[in-house]
């Protein structure tokens, strides 16, 4: 059992530079910084978007609207974290070696 939760503590850090990137991705899109005509850049923006999209989206719908900024990338890295910190005190402890 303490393999899953290796495991499911691995993917929640991989999803979290996931998030990070998408966000800088993001940013560097909007500020046409790359070029939104290259394949290679569509097919990185269209994975992390379908990556992230699912999470954000509801946060984004409870967010308030604060004038373009998009806060919902914070909130589900913060939600991450929070799981995280959440499986390593209080269901490792419980697991046997």
């Amino acid at each position: 059992m303490r393999a899953v939760l290796d495991i499911i503590m691995i993917a929640l850090n991989l999803y979290y530079w996931v998030i990070i990137a998408s966000a800088i991705f993001s940013w560097l899109y909007a500020f046409n910084v790359v070029n939104p005509g290259n394949q290679v850049v569509a097919t990185i923006g269209r994975a992390l978007y379908s990556l992230t999209e699912p999470l954000l989206r509801p946060i984004r719908r409870y967010m308030p609207n604060i004038g373009g900024l998009d806060l919902s990338p914070i909130v589900l890295l913060l939600g991450v974290i929070f799981v995280q910190i959440v499986i390593s005190r209080y269901a490792y402890p419980l697991m046997p070696f």
